[in-house]
């Protein structure tokens, strides 16, 4: 196959050998020092051992032996690239965030796909949601949303997440995935119908990352220059129009190519086929929460369109693939608490959480000073923390501590101006919200109304086909919560188990 006949990812040494045709570069180790010799250790003699002063050799292996570093404990597999968000339209008297304020301005991003609960090896085309995480690199510091490829999450409460995401690894005893570990936890915890509806509709397998929308998933807030406060939420809709992959196709492409994704995002933007996205905001003003029937904060639920329409913002547009993928995709660290003026945070429970843990994985995984790494880092970070590992930036010498005499950075007044101000009262108390909030209602809405009939009987089949493999009564427990949503759903997966049981006998 020539040159021509192949995809950009195919060619990637070629393009570097024509760039570098004409430049003789001369092999160093680590501190830049010439290597006399590269395929050889330094030995005594032909067959002798090799040398403890091998500083080319050990310079190396050193290295190798650290080279990588502990895989994203979720979302471990992905695919980055960068390019630009571009305002289309006017949402200042929402929000006073410096990224919004002139239409046309354009400001930098990085955006990483990928999956959420599988391992780094894994296939690009296994059922699981899709991690869709925005990088903002603005006037007033780093903005990240940090959210899916579904509107909704399965599960309200924060302190519930590690027992979520244990039940989607591996079984601690038999290192394999145990579906009575996943099925007794969704069939326990009946707010994960909805986005458990969605998983194993056609959208829990798109056709890559390019055909698939993106959400930031949680409640935040607007605040403008007034200081008027309203809630909000992100959406981002492809426009390549959406994709998906069939179960059986999926499973075929898996074995087949399990780099379907990647390799589709980067070869698309080598090509200058460059992907993009239409961002809109919802807008929900404080005095409706107390009026509206469900619980806006609870990131289970979505808000009606009908009743909170999408506002055009914007658009995401992708146009630069990585030049490094570790250095530049892996070294990538996203956190909900990266926020600029103008954009704050709301009572959802599991952006409340998430607002300490994503800064904090980063920490373990990458780093204390991970946000001085190039890919993550602000124009110019002023604050008074110092030292720790691969500290890349000292600050210049400023004091490093907070108040002082020699002209250290201040708290900015602007930001101050628009950190919202709302009154909270309660007694402190645990409320397990399982049975308290309307679990069905939405994805009934979704089952009946939303999807056509062929794609409700693939939902049946998709749901049958995992749910087969759990013990008996955690099948009914399941089936029964599935009754709740819509009887013919239930008795559909009834069915469904039973033939894949008669089939297999």
């Amino acid at each position: 196959m020539s040159t021509e006949q192949r995809p950009p990812s195919a060619n990637q040494l070629l393009f570097y050998a024509t760039k570098q045709k004409n430049v003789k570069e001369v092999a160093t180790t680590g501190s830049g020092n010439p290597i006399p010799g590269k395929d050889a250790s330094l030995t005594v003699g032909k067959d002798g051992p090799i040398l403890l002063q091998d500083i080319v050799n050990i310079d190396e292996v050193a290295h190798f032996n650290r080279e990588r570093i502990p895989e994203r404990v979720v979302h471990a597999k992905g695919a980055g690239a960068f390019g630009y968000f571009e305002v289309t339209n006017d949402i200042t008297e929402f929000s006073a965030a410096k990224v919004f304020d002139t239409i046309g301005k354009r400001t930098p991003i990085a955006v990483r796909f990928s999956q959420v609960t599988n391992e780094m090896g894994s296939a690009d085309t296994v059922r699981d949601p899709r991690g869709f995480a925005v990088k903002f690199y603005t006037e007033d510091g780093i903005w990240d949303i940090v959210g899916n490829n579904t509107p909704i999450f399965f599960i309200r409460d924060t302190i519930l997440f590690p027992s979520f995401i244990h039940i989607l690894k591996r079984n601690p005893v038999t290192n394999l995935r145990d579906w009575d570990m996943y099925w007794d936890f969704f069939s326990l915890r009946p707010e994960t119908m909805h986005q458990m509806l969605v998983l194993y509709s056609d959208r829990g397998i798109p056709d890559g990352y390019r055909y698939m929308h993106g959400y930031g998933s949680n409640t935040f807030s607007f605040v403008n220059a007034k200081g008027d406060f309203n809630y909000c939420k992100f959406h981002y809709k492809t426009d390549q129009g959406i994709r998906n992959i069939f179960s059986d196709q999926a499973r075929i492409i898996a074995g087949a190519d399990p780099d379907y994704s990647l390799r589709d995002l980067y070869n698309a933007i080598a090509e200058g086929r460059s992907p993009s996205w239409t961002f809109y905001v919802q807008i929900l003003n404080p005095k409706q929460v107390d009026k509206l029937s469900f619980n806006p904060f609870d990131v289970t639920k979505t808000w009606p369109h009908a009743d909170f329409p999408l506002i055009p913002v914007g658009r995401l547009v992708l146009n630069k693939n990585p030049s490094n993928y570790f250095a530049e995709v892996e070294q990538l660290g996203f956190s909900p608490a990266n926020l600029i003026p103008g954009i704050d945070v709301s009572p959802d429970r599991m952006l409340q959480g998430r607002l300490f843990a994503y800064n904090d994985t980063q920490r373990y995984r990458i780093g204390v000073n991970h946000e001085q790494l190039p890919v993550n880092s602000p124009s110019k970070a002023k604050n008074f923390n110092r030292a720790g590992k691969f500290t890349l930036e000292s600050q210049g010498g400023a004091p490093n501590y907070h108040p002082n005499s020699f002209h250290g950075p201040e708290p900015s007044i602007i930001a101050k101006e628009l950190s919202p101000s709302f009154s909270l009262v309660g007694n402190t108390v645990r409320i397990d919200t399982s049975l308290l909030e309307d679990n069905f209602t939405q994805g009934r809405i979704l089952y009946q109304r939303v999807l056509p009939p062929q794609e409700r009987q693939r939902l049946i089949d998709n749901i049958a086909f995992d749910l087969k493999n759990a013990t008996q009564f955690i099948q009914e427990r399941l089936i029964s919560n599935l009754l709740q949503v819509d009887e013919g759903l239930g008795n559909g997966v009834r069915d469904g188990i039973r033939r894949h049981v008669h089939a297999a006998i």
